[in-house]
């Protein structure tokens, strides 16, 4: 089993361990020693270390997953595959452009970095890629999904936009159905107070052949069932798929074909594929993960994007 070093022990620092537990020697490492020792208790694993630092330094350490908040992102990013080590980096992969910029500089000749983005692993996601794939709807031109729900945006979140946080994740599904960088990106915050972090986003974007994608999130609209059963769709020019927004089931309508699809509830929102992905990269230094550093530039680059003009 390979060494991995934990650093974050909240709640997707928990997620990550209960996946990795019994499967890896995992370190601990977080600002809160207490908090570690309990994972460690919890999880099992070779050990607790103060700093992130001293973790860097473990000879037998392999590799690193980083639930930290994302401030802190570009530099552990940084440091980690300096010292060698592989890194599993929590989404967003970090904040501003030049951040991108000085990952980007650092990867040649590095262990190959991973972004959380468990949105690439989903099954629905692998369902629409295959139905459009074998034409199932025609050729793809526009998605539209939404996803409106009322949360608190504690602790460091309340210091970051709901596009970042949240509406990343269906920015890299929309971004998967094309398989492409957009050629334009426009955005609307309704509601948003000057100088404070938006909490609603409408936001529109362009690909080539004049193809289309439109993402309405909000973390500002109450909702009774927080967020399940809105509804999404994708159009092609020979039929349709709308589908639950989290992926709970979709409906294929094209020509005389109707059809109801679940595509998986055991692996619902991707996280156990995503282990697998990372596992076995850390198994073969030859293979590359699915959601890679290209793929969080290309969908940070829509967020940073709907930013530039407010």
């Amino acid at each position: 089993m390979k060494h991995i070093g934990l650093v974050g022990c909240g709640r997707i620092g928990r997620l990550h361990a209960r996946n990795l537990a019994k499967r890896a020697h995992l370190y601990y490492c977080s600002h809160s020693r207490p908090s570690a020792e309990r994972f460690q208790q919890e999880f099992g694993g070779a050990g607790v270390v103060s700093a992130f630092e001293d973790l860097l330094a473990l000879p037998q350490l392999d590799a690193v997953v980083l639930a930290s908040p994302p401030q802190f992102h570009a530099q552990q990013v940084i440091a980690a595959l300096q010292a060698g080590k592989a890194v599993l980096a929590e989404k967003p992969l970090c904040l501003t452009p030049e951040e991108v910029a000085a990952i980007e500089q650092t990867l040649p000749g590095r262990p190959f970095l991973m972004v959380a983005e468990n949105y690439y692993y989903k099954p629905s996601l692998l369902l629409f890629k295959g139905l459009i794939s074998i034409g199932s709807i025609g050729q793809l031109r526009s998605v539209a999904v939404k996803k409106c729900f009322g949360q608190a945006a504690a602790g460091w979140k309340s210091q970051y936009g709901a596009l970042l946080e949240g509406g990343i994740h269906f920015v890299a599904l929309i971004n998967a159905l094309f398989d492409a960088q957009p050629l334009s990106v426009e955005a609307e915050f309704p509601g948003q107070e000057p100088g404070q972090p938006e909490r609603h986003c409408l936001t529109h974007l362009t690909y080539a052949e004049g193809r289309t994608a439109t993402l309405h999130y909000a973390w500002d609209q109450p909702n009774l069932t927080k967020g399940l059963f809105q509804h999404s769709q994708i159009r092609g020019t020979g039929g349709r798929i709308i589908f639950e927004s989290n992926g709970i089931y979709a409906w294929l309508s094209a020509g005389n074909k109707n059809k109801l699809y679940f595509p998986g509830f055991a692996d619902l929102m991707g996280y156990r594929a995503m282990t697998e992905d990372f596992l076995a990269c850390l198994e073969d230094p030859t293979q590359q993960p699915v959601s890679d550093f290209a793929r969080a530039k290309r969908d940070l680059g829509v967020v940073f994007g709907a930013y530039g003009g407010h």
